[in-house]
Parts: C-alpha cells; structure tokens; sequence
C-alpha cells in the first residue's frame, strides 16, 4: 500500500475541488491554501447573506434571484473543498496494521503470495489459503481493512452507523414491545395479572455485493505500479457508491433495508416492533421552512439529541441556505475549523447524495442519531476470483463482500416530507 504525508493528501484535495468564484474576483480562493478558502468562505457567506438580504427588502427579479443562487453554489463548492481537505487529512493518517474490530494483523508473506497470484495466478503449494477448486482468493487482511476504511469515508451514512462484523452468515436481533402493565393497589387488595410484554425477532441478512473489474494480462506482466492498490480503489469506488445507495433506499432483496423505507407510509414501516420513523411536514407546499426544520429537530426526543445530525442533499442545502428563523439570523452557518462540519439551526449537516428533492411528497432531510438507529452487517471477509479465461486477453478480478443493513431502533430518527 502508498502512503502520503499530510501536506500531499491537502495537495490533493485542492485537484479535486476548485471553488467557482463569487461575483467579485477578490473572493476568488486559492484552492491549495486552506487559510485562502477559509478566508473566501466567511467572505462569500456574508456577501451572500448581504444579497440576499437586499433582495427581500426590495422587489424580487430574476437577475437577483440568479446573481444569490451562484453565490450559493460558490459557498458549496468551497465548503467542499475545505471538508475534501479534512478527508485526504484523514486518509494520510491510515497507516499499515492499523486496528479494525478483531482483523489481526496480515501475515507478510501472505500479501506477498497474493500480490504474485493477482500477477500470474499461481499459488504456492504451502499456503492453504487459495481457494484452488474455484481460482479464487480470500484477500489480505490489510486489503480488507484499507478497503472498509475508504468506504467509511465515501459512504456518509455508513461513517455515521453502527457497524457489526460478523464471521456467519446473518444476525437477528431479539426486541421487546415494553408492553409490560402495573397498577397501584390497596394493602389488601387482589393482585391481578398485568399483561406481558411480547418479543420480536429482525434478521440483519447479509446480500451480496460484487465488482469485476479486469486489467490486460500484459499490465499485469509488466506494470510497475501497485496492482494491489489499484484493485483495492476499483472496488472501494464502487461499494461505496452501491453501498450508499442500499442504505439510504433499498428493499431488502439481496441488499440491505434502506432507512427511508422504514419512515411512515414506505415499503418497511412495519417491519420494525417499535414502528416507524415518524413524520414531520415541512409546513409549505413543495418548499423547505425554517419553523418545518426546527419542527423537525424538537420532535425528536432530547435523550437523542447529543448525536443527532442532519442528513440532506446538496441541493436542498442550497435551498435551505437562504432560511431565517424568527430574530432574522441565518440558519445555515459554513465550517471554518477542521473536524467541525457546517451546521444548518445548530444541527451538524451531513451531505447524502442519494437523498430525494425537494419536491411535493419526498423525504428531503433526516434527522438524528444515525448509530443508534440503523445497523450495518459486514461478514468477514473479502474473496476475489481471478478470472483470465472469459474475456482476452483481459483478467477479471470477480470482488465478492457480504453485506446487510437495516434500521436498529426507529426512535432516534425523524423524516422531514415535503408538503403536497
């Protein structure tokens, strides 16, 4: 595996992201200076909020309302830029051997093995972990973990779930209903049977998720380049961008239970004893409203509030930059510090690219403690299979991970839908 030192992994972020300027060119930032970008996001909020404010006061036009939605997507884009900054931060402190749940350490020898099996497909006859009757390949403990790494950081809900590994092939969990009764009663009064709480049963059922990518079998015979990293970011690329959307929609078929199916009035609102996901109108038609968002975070119980975040679109964080609460302050507010994301009414904001519109009838925006309510099943392990016969002069490497997901507890979460 590569390493990079942390100032390469800043570099690096300022390639991905380059904020488009505002509408003056001194607000433009230099997307390879943090400072720049943090300098150029207090800028452009309070240029925006100034445009904005100034467009309420007088009568509104379209050369007005296009001139604040730039400005919008230019405080987007540098926001992202600073968070992409944090996350290659981040990955350049992964080091080898680092820690996973019970993963112990990968046996040098073992990676060396299977480097020159990706390479060649041959297997030495003293390691017993081949699987020769079918050409496949468990991958090294240290691919494995460096690959669920990644898809924590890429998978936003599940950096922010519970995460169980498992070395079988499901999990349940037994829940109580809490229908147990009580009564007051005099010193000598009979004592009737109170009713007895019921138990359920969910199975968190692992599906089965794959990539195939290939690579010419003359790279692989004569590439310099780190065969093991470049099929390690093929897969992660592509789990996470599955993953992602399974467990935000997903029905359960071969895949995990997507949260949303679990709100009031979708595909799995019974599944859980407990309930569903309650559900809190937005309080106008086809449009988001500061009372309908803060609406949205007193509904759910203060026991769950420390954790709580908020998860929304891109888009509709657009739409909701522009929302007052009732003394006029702003209720969406930047991040300016590392470690610290970007808030809207207090709640941190955790963008969720799979997330629905805002739109009359969608759910555009969750809201809180997302480890304590869904749950994320990982079987241990990754298989590869090398397949060099199917499509020449191309190898493919058939990536196979098992994993479910589903809500855990419907209480510590509440959905935000869009007036009709």
């Amino acid at each position: 595996m590569k390493y990079v030192s942390a100032a390469a992994a800043l570099a690096g972020a300022s390639a991905i992201v380059r904020p488009r300027a505002l509408l003056s060119p001194s607000i433009r930032a230099d997307a390879s200076d943090p400072k720049a970008i943090i300098a150029a996001l207090q800028k452009g909020f309070e240029d925006f909020k100034k445009e904005n404010d100034d467009k309420l006061k007088a009568k509104a036009d379209v050369v007005a309302e296009e001139k604040i939605d730039r400005m919008s997507a230019s405080l987007g884009d540098m926001q992202t830029a600073f968070d992409d900054m944090q996350k290659k931060l981040a990955a350049a402190m992964l080091r080898p051997g680092e820690q996973i749940g019970d993963l112990p350490p990968t046996n040098p020898e073992f990676v060396a093995e299977y480097k020159a099996w990706m390479r060649k497909g041959t297997v030495s006859a003293a390691m017993d972990k081949g699987t020769d009757g079918n050409g496949g390949y468990l991958a090294p403990v240290e691919w494995d973990r460096t690959i669920t790494s990644k898809l924590k950081r890429i998978s936003q809900i599940r950096a922010n779930a519970r995460v169980q590994t498992i070395s079988v092939s499901g999990f349940k969990k037994v829940f109580s209903d809490r229908a147990v009764g009580s009564g007051w009663v005099g010193e000598t009064a009979s004592r009737p049977a109170t009713s007895t709480p019921a138990l359920g049963i969910l199975d968190f059922t692992p599906g089965e998720l794959y990539a195939n990518p290939m690579i010419s079998q003359q790279l692989l015979d004569d590439a310099a380049v780190d065969l093991e990293q470049w099929l390690a970011e093929e897969v992660d690329t592509e789990f996470a961008r599955q993953e992602g959307i399974a467990y935000l929609s997903g029905n359960g078929t071969n895949k995990p239970y997507g949260v949303l199916t679990y709100v009031v009035g979708g595909a799995n609102a019974a599944r859980h004893p407990w309930g569903a996901i309650p559900v809190i109108n937005s309080g106008a038609a086809a449009a988001l409203t500061g009372d309908g968002l803060i609406s949205l975070m007193y509904d759910l119980p203060s026991e769950f509030s420390a954790n709580a975040k908020l998860y929304i679109n891109r888009l509709s964080i657009g739409a909701a930059r522009k929302l007052k609460d009732g003394q006029g302050n702003y209720l969406w507010q930047p991040s300016y510090q590392q470690g610290e994301p970007q808030t809207l009414g207090g709640a941190p904001v955790v963008e969720i690219p799979d997330m629905p519109l805002v739109a009359a009838g969608n759910i555009a925006a969750l809201y809180g403690d997302m480890e304590a309510t869904y749950l994320i099943v990982d079987r241990l392990g990754i298989s590869v299979l090398r397949d060099p016969y199917t499509n020449k002069p191309y190898v493919a490497f058939y990536t196979v991970k098992r994993v479910g997901g589903g809500v855990y507890n419907p209480e510590p979460m509440r959905a935000l839908q869009i007036a009709a």
